[in-house]
């Protein structure tokens, strides 16, 4: 995968062009150079299951922000 470089910064408030999110705003949480990708403080919502560890411990389920590419951004 090429690596392009990607002109948002964590912080950075943004708007999603296009995709299911299309039209809502929310704030940089991670860049992810490697994957050209940035996760967005609670767009993208993705249910996370943890297994148990240990005998007496409860599983859970989580739910965490999943990536969106960069190209689907704009900062604004």
């Amino acid at each position: 995968m090429k690596k392009y470089k990607i002109r948002a910064q964590k912080g950075d408030k943004v708007k999603i062009i296009s995709g299911k999110y299309k039209g809502q705003t929310g704030v940089i949480k991670e860049v992810l150079n490697e994957k050209n990708k940035v996760i967005i403080k609670d767009i993208n919502l993705q249910t996370k299951h943890i297994k148990v560890k240990q005998s007496e411990e409860k599983g859970s389920i989580k739910q965490i922000e999943g990536p969106i590419h960069y190209s689907n951004v704009k900062v604004v």
